[in-house]
């Protein structure tokens, strides 16, 4: 059984006070339901060591980065190493979210590159993959999905791939309150395990946990967690507040 992974990531927003805030009426609503899924918060840099220090105690809540460069040290003003990420305790780290993809040019090698460099630092990954709305309309769904997957995931083992998170999310979908179908979105899970198997193998695809990203919120988690190859959601928008994201996990705990 893949356990199911909710990851809220919180985007430029928040700062220390706002998050130390969210996280007092996050883990209250929460209760004991964090405990039947894993749940990772992925505050921006800025934050990210205030709230580990929240989270220190809650055995069931992972702390997670929203990127990373690939290189240890150097002269690459602004950016962040994973070392520098292992310090503060964080465990996960997207990378290759659309926004990063589109407005700052990522394409699927530097993506390749920052997932490598993740696992020799022992970070897990969140790769993001997922198309347009001119590549769906266009019906080039699969071969988008095919080349990203193919692309981002390049040269790593068996073992690195089932300790690697993907995340679907389609691009038309996030942010824009549309939200892929449970249908839609099922059969784009079952297209990237199935693609992982060729690649790979079927046990290796079978571990993968593949989370669903765009629009999610508490009146549609349930239906999405329910699929058969949706093992969890990145949640945009609506991991902003603390009780429609604790609604969120708590749905996904009872599939």
């Amino acid at each position: 059984m893949r356990k199911k992974i909710i990851a809220a990531n919180w985007k430029m927003n928040m700062t220390c006070g706002e998050a130390a805030s969210y996280l007092e009426i996050f883990l209250r609503e929460l209760g004991t339901d964090g405990e039947k899924v894993e749940v990772v918060i992925v505050p921006p840099f800025t934050a990210i060591q205030k709230v580990s220090e929240l989270l220190s105690t809650a055995q069931s809540v992972k702390v997670g980065a929203q990127n990373m460069y690939f290189e240890k040290s150097g002269a690459f003003t602004g950016e962040v190493s994973a070392a520098m990420l292992r310090e503060l305790f964080v465990r996960y780290v997207v990378l290759g979210h659309s926004e990063r993809r589109t407005i700052f040019g990522e394409t699927d090698e530097v993506v390749n590159r920052k997932t490598h460099a993740a696992h020799e630092a022992v970070l897990k990954p969140i790769v993001c993959i997922g198309e347009t709305l001119a590549e769906r309309d266009g019906g080039k769904v699969e071969e988008v999905l095919d080349r990203q997957i193919r692309g981002s995931l390049a040269g790593l083992s068996a073992k690195e791939l089932t300790e690697t998170v993907l995340a679907y999310e389609p691009v038309w979908a996030i942010g824009t309150g549309r939200t892929a179908t449970p249908q839609q979105a099922q059969d784009a899970h079952a297209f990237i395990r199935k693609t992982l198997a060729n690649v790979w193998d079927v046990p290796t695809a079978d571990k993968v946990r593949i989370q669903y990203g765009g629009s999610v919120k508490p009146e549609n988690a349930a239906l999405l967690m329910g699929q058969a190859d949706i093992d969890g959601a990145l949640v945009g928008g609506a991991s902003l507040d603390p009780r429609a994201f604790a609604q969120i996990v708590k749905q996904s705990a009872s599939e």
